[in-house]
């Protein structure tokens, strides 16, 4: 690669997008070019003379789009988020192409968006506040319930998984985990228990998930995860959409059993979140059943969005971006 100039074509991107990363630490030594729709096979050939590849969640980055890739020249592939399920790294590597990612750009940014979910949702902040601008200033339908001496159960205790547990033992709640590979001297430090998933769903009156998209939690939650849990409870997923099976939810909230959904994210969500839609018909139908329950509450995948998110997001990419165009060896927490 030309170490002083690398040529990057960044794709699915917004006006924050190109905003942050051209404020970030060496980003005048990178040639940018930004697109606004996302990358796939069909339109990989795009990227010609380009030496990285820079993408986002709802980029397709399978074998046949990496072929592509590697035939126009590109040796690296830059994810500005966490979540890289969404690449195929056999073809990557088979191809020659390093991929790297921003794995803790701001765990509190997640963790707290979460809880503010919660609160919305558990409060009817959102109903209270349209009523309101109506002047409406009835408070039938508003009842929530305390936080206080409940049961969190939180599935995946990484950073944002152990920050979110700190929160919520601070509102005075039990908190109950899983995790595949647990950590009993961190559990024992913050009051939290460790537990199966059978357990922790029959226990806990709200379940968070902070777990990657895998082929093992591919729809964990489903029929029969969805029956073990508590009638009335709370569920919350700002990881990845398809952690949930939609249509199970669906009925789940239709019977009853399920008291409330808060969600940041959306299985089918890629050509829907992040775009205006407004003006057009949702053709999603089972998104479209969602948002018609009154105890449904939906962010566009906004969970990361602070200036501290934005801002490390910029500053790893850009600088992976500029030991890829060097050759160098990548830190070892963002090569994947």
């Amino acid at each position: 690669m030309d170490a002083q100039s690398p040529k990057v074509a960044v794709f699915d991107t917004k006006p924050y997008d190109r905003e942050y990363l051209a404020a970030a630490e060496g980003s005048d030594a990178v040639q940018w070019t930004f697109h606004e729709f996302r990358l796939m096979a069909e339109n990989a050939q795009i990227v010609a003379g380009a030496n990285s590849v820079c993408v986002f969640v709802n980029d397709v980055v399978d074998a046949e789009a990496l072929g592509i890739l590697a035939d126009c020249g590109v040796k690296h592939i830059g994810l500005r988020c966490a979540g890289f399920n969404n690449v195929d790294l056999h073809a990557a590597e088979a191809r020659g192409i390093a991929v790297t990612r921003v794995p803790n750009y701001s765990p509190y940014a997640v963790a707290e968006h979460t809880v503010g979910l919660l609160l919305c949702l558990n409060r009817k902040i959102h109903r209270a506040y349209n009523r309101v601008r109506e002047f409406n200033f009835s408070l039938n339908g508003l009842v929530g319930f305390d936080l206080h001496g409940k049961t969190a159960g939180i599935v995946g205790t990484g950073k944002i998984g152990r920050i979110l547990a700190g929160i919520f033992r601070g509102f005075g709640m039990r908190v109950i985990a899983m995790d595949p590979y647990p950590d009993p001297t961190w559990a024992a430090d913050a009051g939290v228990e460790y537990a199966s998933l059978e357990d922790l769903l029959c226990a806990s009156d709200v379940v968070s998930l902070h777990v990657p998209l895998t082929p093992e939690t591919h729809h964990i939650v489903n029929e029969k995860t969805l029956a073990l849990m508590k009638p009335g409870v709370v569920l919350l997923n700002v990881s990845r959409g398809a952690l949930i099976h939609t249509k199970a939810l669906i009925d789940a909230l239709k019977s009853g059993h399920v008291g409330g959904v808060a969600l940041d994210v959306y299985e089918e969500e890629e050509g829907v979140f992040f775009e205006d839609l407004s003006g057009l018909v949702l053709e999603d139908d089972e998104l479209a059943r969602l948002l018609t329950f009154p105890n449904v509450l939906i962010t566009a995948h906004q969970a990361f969005m602070t200036r501290e998110a934005m801002e490390e997001i910029s500053r790893v990419t850009v600088g992976n971006i500029l030991r890829a165009a060097r050759d160098e060896d990548f830190l070892e927490q963002t090569k994947l």
